[in-house]
């Protein structure tokens, strides 16, 4: 039984690192031809609050505002019953903030006899530029971190399959953005950075217990021991996987539109940080001939 167990164990990584290649050419393919729908946090615009009437939803307010000032408008309550928070891209021909604020009361009108303009802010393209960039060194440094810690903790090869697992889970949920155009904006960039953590404790587990019988038990055959770290951790990686996603439904249920970007990427995280960290994670150092004398002392490997 035992046996058997851990040969279909063996054929669920295998098949499962095939498709996570392919998904990870599937999501490139996307993200360069499509690329992502960069949200106004980066690309620039402006932010209106207004106090309209309470009976107003905000499907009524997007069914209004999105004809007029495009698709990337959105619309999220800000505190009391009645007051929103407007986003909305700049014309291309630019103006004047001030110059939008009574085309945009005027399409409130619409729908609610009572408009006040409570604020009206401009996000300049250069505000936006700079957020890219500083996002993007950011994730630059978060990998070279993890990179540092990786080769000093595990043998490069085990090490290899750990940040290949953590790539994996971020090129999936940029392809997903790029695939669906859902808007990338800050909210989401800070899922990215999460999924990262969250993705390489869920490798580390798995990669110090292989680290672990592979001294131990130096005559059994490394997929051997992958089969067995697996299932060894199988229990602990679904319910930590279990508990975050009970957190990210949460947030998916209850955060509204504001929210859902984040909870979306989070979501396609901790499922691709599950599956690839048993997949991508174990495979990979088997096929880069990952040994138990690879994790033994200088002197006993070197012994006659």
């Amino acid at each position: 039984m035992a046996g058997y167990l851990k040969s279909r164990i063996r054929n669920i990584r295998y098949i499962t690192s095939i498709v996570s290649i392919a998904l990870m050419v599937i999501s490139l393919a996307a993200f360069a031809i499509r690329g992502l729908n960069m949200g106004l946090d980066f690309t620039g615009g402006m932010v209106t609050e207004t106090a309209i009437s309470r009976s107003v939803t905000s499907h009524q307010l997007l069914d209004v505002l999105k004809p007029a000032l495009g698709d990337s408008t959105s619309v999220t309550r800000s505190g009391a019953d009645g007051r929103w928070v407007i986003r909305y891209a700049l014309p291309e021909q630019g103006g004047e903030a001030g110059q939008t604020v009574p085309d945009v009361e005027q399409l409130l009108h619409q729908v609610s006899g009572q408009v006040e303009i409570i604020s009206n802010s401009m996000v300049g393209s250069q505000v936006g530029q700079d957020l890219v960039e500083q996002g993007g060194l950011a994730l630059l440094v978060c990998i070279l971190c993890i990179l540092g810690y990786l080769c000093f903790r595990f043998e490069w090869r085990l090490a290899s399959g750990a940040l290949l697992a953590l790539m994996h889970d971020v090129v999936l949920v940029l392809g997903f953005f790029a695939l669906t155009q859902m808007e990338f904006n800050l909210t989401v960039f800070a899922a990215v950075l999460a999924i990262l953590g969250y993705s390489l404790n869920d490798s580390i587990i798995i990669a110090d217990r292989i680290r672990e019988m592979l001294v131990a038990k130096q005559q059994t055959p490394t997929p051997d021991i992958n089969d067995q770290a697996v299932i060894a951790t199988f229990s602990r990686t679904m319910v930590t996987s279990g508990t975050t996603l009970i957190t990210v439904a949460a947030l998916w249920l209850m955060g509204g539109a504001p929210l859902e970007g984040f909870a979306t990427a989070m979501f396609i995280g901790i499922i691709s940080g599950t599956w690839s960290s048993i997949s991508i994670g174990t495979v990979l150092p088997e096929w880069l001939k990952l040994e138990p004398k690879h994790y033994l002392p200088a002197e006993v490997d070197s012994a006659p």
